[in-house]
């Protein structure tokens, strides 16, 4: 775990107060923190705390679709419409579009978020219906043609809880709920839409200014209703690997619709970054293949990752955001815990010198949300 306390550190380095992270492996489990979990007390980062997991709630809605594909209740190539008739402007739009983000609806948080400090306090404390984001997204140009690109927009899956919640007649927090986190007996998972507050042990989180050198946003309390089905989220590193691993081994769906969900298209030129339904697979560079998704809500960045027979697993979080390199360096902890590999170097470091054997270089970091920095 040498490198995975690296990258924690590369975290800290680049903008973090703390980042924590925990591997689950045939050798049982190993977690690492450093620094504070809260700037003003100076509470430790701890393994055991709550924290917003972002866009890896994603995975969660997916897992809750597909188990209603399953029953036969939706069917992913049918269009948007024919369950939610005249919502979208096109009948070309599909759920399986939403699930791979081909729709080319337009992800509204780009213009939310243009201004990052005040856009958040604008929308901190509001409540939005699922129609009023899909109308933030409408009033947008289309991104692409149905099913032609992909482009990642947080409007496909307000549409997939809007898609949850007509499907099952309940709150999409029902679904999370029966479906996924008492089967699987998530304790320290919730999804408590539009309550402000993370109960418990907790993380707080902090939101960098688009201008450099400001101080810090204490970001932790917010509704997340801008989001909604679409990072809302509550978890703990150990409900997460316990999430993704048992989504892996087959406990959520069946084989075939796992087969689906797995299946992938390249999301860049890198040939190492896919994406599926709802699903990032990544290919690393001793050959793993990991599945899981990346999170980033005001305060917070995420990864959550296993393998594909579910055997080895990884979350990671840092309590900042609006910071790339920070996300980046803990995206370093992929490659630490499931090849070996050490960061080459903080990426703010303008250091010329070449990684050393066993180093490795890292892509910039998935943007789940507009930054500035």
């Amino acid at each position: 775990m040498e490198g995975v306390t690296a990258a924690l550190n590369a975290a800290m380095a680049n903008g973090a107060p703390g980042a924590m992270a925990r591997f689950t492996g045939p050798d049982g489990v190993r977690s690492r923190t450093v620094g504070v979990r809260d700037r003003v007390s100076g509470a430790a980062m701890d393994v055991q705390a709550r924290f917003r997991i972002g866009s890896v709630s994603k995975t969660f809605s997916t897992v809750v679709l597909l188990q209603l594909v399953q029953e036969g209740k939706l069917t992913l190539d049918a269009p948007v419409n024919q369950y939610l008739p005249g919502l979208l402007p096109d009948d070309r739009i599909t759920v399986r579009h939403l699930l791979t983000h081909r729709s080319g609806l337009a992800d509204y948080t780009d213009d939310m978020f243009n201004n990052t400090v005040p856009g958040f306090e604008a929308v901190r404390n509001r409540v939005f219906s699922y129609q009023e984001l899909v109308d933030l997204s409408l009033a947008l140009p289309r991104t692409t043609e149905p099913g032609v690109a992909y482009k990642y927009s947080n409007a496909n899956f307000v549409v997939v809880g809007m898609l949850i919640e007509k499907t099952t007649g309940r709150p999409v927090a029902d679904a999370y709920e029966r479906r996924i986190f008492k089967p699987l007996k998530l304790t320290k998972t919730s999804y408590v839409h539009p309550d402000t507050r993370i109960k418990g042990l907790h993380v707080r989180g902090y939101l960098h200014p688009d201008e450099a050198g400001a101080p810090l946003v204490d970001s932790t309390e917010q509704t997340v209703s801008w989001a909604q089905s679409a990072g809302a989220v509550i978890s703990s590193p150990g409900d997460l690997n316990t999430f993704t691993s048992a989504l892996m081994r087959g406990r959520l769906l069946s084989p075939a619709m796992l087969e689906t969900m797995t299946t992938v298209t390249p999301t860049d030129t890198t040939n190492t970054r896919f994406y599926g339904l709802g699903l990032r697979r990544y290919d690393l560079s001793c050959g793993t293949q990991i599945f899981g998704h990346t999170g980033t809500v005001q305060g917070f960045y995420t990864y959550a990752f296993s393998t594909r027979d579910g055997r080895r697993s990884l979350s990671a979080v840092a309590n900042t955001s609006n910071h790339g390199s920070a996300n980046t360096a803990l995206g370093g902890t992929l490659e630490a815990a499931f090849c070996g590999k050490k960061p080459a170097a903080a990426p703010s470091s303008r250091a010329a010198a070449s990684p050393t054997a066993g180093e490795l270089t890292q892509l910039p970091a998935e943007r789940d949300l507009p930054e500035r920095h």
